[in-house]
This record gives structure tokens, sequence and C-alpha cells, in this order.
């Protein structure tokens, strides 16, 4: 399926240089923050009940949920911060880069050990964050050697046990947000930012970082180099997810910068223009799981998208940045 570019309409110039930003955070987290969490939920809450009911590895059904819940939880990945983080829900929602293959050890040890905690709730959510989340899932739904794994029973009942998990948390990142909303809206006194400054230095940058992310993580590991790409690393490759996952991020990151540059036209109308030609090369790429690393001209489309994505970066660091009054020598990676 192909996503639909966002539109970004013409906004009203501004004549001063700096951005009036005082709207700018409340607007991210009632259009942008939210209604991503409240999907996942959503999302995640039909996964888990169609795994209750159909927990066939090969169940149409079950993949159909698998995917809508994935992508949702792709759309707000970039955002791993506040309720995000409390008990490493993003980790337990989705471990990955997985570098040494704890995923598949941590399933493999449940199922070799029928593990008992795939029955209760409590207990599963305290097992290994590698065995849990959608790259379990993925693991168990598509990888021969997990889907067809060990016995029939516990297989389901393993199955179940994640993406009922995987719903509880999605719930509990919502619910918090509804709450932790405020502290981006209202910093100082009591909020976990202590001015405006803060709060638009956390959305600038899990702006950046997710761009980062995209392009050096989701492309640049299976990249590898010239003389040894490794298309084994790409991101869900197994479901067949991996550009996907590029296309959903850039189509969630450019409503952010979108946001975040809502008073300034003209910064707006470049960084939307260089979304628009990274989206339209992830998807006329037509290489789902980005084993085209492994041949010359594959690998040279897809250095084009991460150099694309790239420029977005650089857009946003050179013009970004300064109107929300963040500065040049910001380190997305340290938050300096």
């Amino acid at each position: 399926m192909r996503l639909v570019p966002l539109i970004i309409a013409v906004l009203v110039p501004l004549a001063v240089a700096a951005q009036d930003r005082a709207t700018v955070p409340e607007d991210v987290t009632q259009n942008h923050i939210l209604p991503r969490f409240e999907e996942l939920s959503d999302r995640s809450a039909e996964l888990s009940e169609v795994a209750q009911q159909d927990c066939s590895s090969d169940s149409e059904n079950l993949r159909a949920a698998f995917h809508s819940a994935f992508d949702a939880w792709i759309s707000a990945s970039h955002l791993r911060f506040g309720p995000s983080e409390v008990d490493d829900r993003a980790f337990a929602l989705a471990f990955w880069p997985d570098t040494k293959g704890f995923t598949p050890k941590a399933l493999a040890g449940m199922i070799s050990a029928q593990d008992s905690a795939v029955t209760d709730a409590v207990a599963f959510a305290e097992t290994s964050i590698a065995g849990r989340g959608f790259f379990a899932l993925e693991l168990m739904l598509y990888d021969p050697e997990f889907s067809r794994r060990g016995d029939a029973a516990y297989h389901c009942d393993l199955i179940r046990a994640i993406a009922s998990d995987i719903h509880r948390n999605a719930a509990a990142i919502a619910a918090d947000w509804a709450d932790y909303a405020v502290n981006l809206n209202q910093p100082g006194t009591g909020s976990v930012y202590r001015s405006e400054d803060e709060t638009l230095q956390e959305l600038y940058k899990a702006l950046v970082t997710g761009l980062e992310f995209t392009a050096d993580t989701r492309l640049g590991r299976p990249m590898g180099s010239f003389d040894r790409p490794r298309p084994n690393r790409a991101e869900a490759r197994r479901s067949l997810r991996s550009l996907r996952h590029v296309e959903l991020s850039l189509v969630a990151l450019r409503d952010l910068a979108a946001r975040l540059a809502a008073d300034h036209p003209q910064i707006a109308a470049s960084l939307d223009d260089a979304f628009a030609r990274s989206i339209a090369r992830a998807q006329a790429l037509d290489d789902p799981a980005l084993a085209g690393v492994s041949e010359p001209q594959g690998r040279l489309r897809i250095e084009a998208l991460q150099q694309s994505i790239n420029d977005i970066r650089g857009l946003a660091a050179a013009q970004l940045g300064p109107t929300l009054g963040i500065s040049a020598g910001f380190n997305s990676l340290d938050g300096d």
C-alpha cells in the first residue's frame, strides 16, 4: 500500500525573524502526539483481540492486525520520551536493532522451557524485553524456525501473550500521555520542563533523532559497506516491512516538522519539499526488504534515499533549529 504524502497548507507569513513559539507545543501534543498513541492503543487492542480468536501463524486476520498495529507504532516511534521511556516501554514494544540476536534466543528459551509466564500477564511483563513486542511477534508469525517450533498449544499461548503485552504497553503510554501533555504545554514550576526552550528542544530532538535513526539505522545497517552489504540486518525484513518503516517514519516526521515550522511558511515549504522528495524516492524503490543493498544499482538508489534524508537533517539544523531558539551546537544524541 502506498502512503499519501502530507499536504502542507499555505500559512500566513510572519514579519519577525524569531518564531512566536507559544502555541507550538500544544499543537504538537494535541494534533501530533496524542492521536498517534491513541491510534497505537486502538490498533494494538485489535491485535490482541484477533490473537485471542485466531493464533495461527499463517492467519491472514492475525497478520493483518499485526501490520496495522506495527504501522501505528512506527508512526509514533520517534516520540521516545516521557511515557514511552517509563518501564522501558518503547523497548518492550520494539527491541531493535538487536545486534546480539537476543530476540530469537529469548523466544527459543521460552519455547524450550515451556515458560508458564505466557499465561500470566504480570509474569510475562517481567520476562526479557527481547522476547516481547513487535519483533518477537514477527518471528513467531513469519520465521519458519519459530512459526512451527514447539508444542502447538504453547506456541498459541506465546503469540497471545506477546500480542496482549503489546496492547498493555501501548494503552499505558496513551493513558499516561493524556496527563503528561501538560508538561509540554505548561513548562515551569511543577513541570518536567523548566522553560519553553526545553519543551521545544525536546520536540526538535524527536524530529532530528527520528531522521537520524531512519537514515543511519533503518537504511545504514542493511547497507553495511560497499564490499560487505548486510541485507539480513534490515528492520522487519521477514514481514517485508523494511522500506515501509522508512516511508511511515518520513510521513510522521513530515507532519512534526510542519508543526514546528508553522509560523515560518518559507521554512515549512522548504522542509515539505525535501520530505516529498525523500518519500517519492522511497515509494519508487519497490524493494520492501531493502534486499537491493546487495546489488550496485539497488544500492545506488538506497544511497540516494539516505542522502535525501540527510538533506532534510541539514535543512532542519540550518533553518528550523534557529527559529526555535536551538543553537547550531545542539547534539540530538545527548540533548546539549
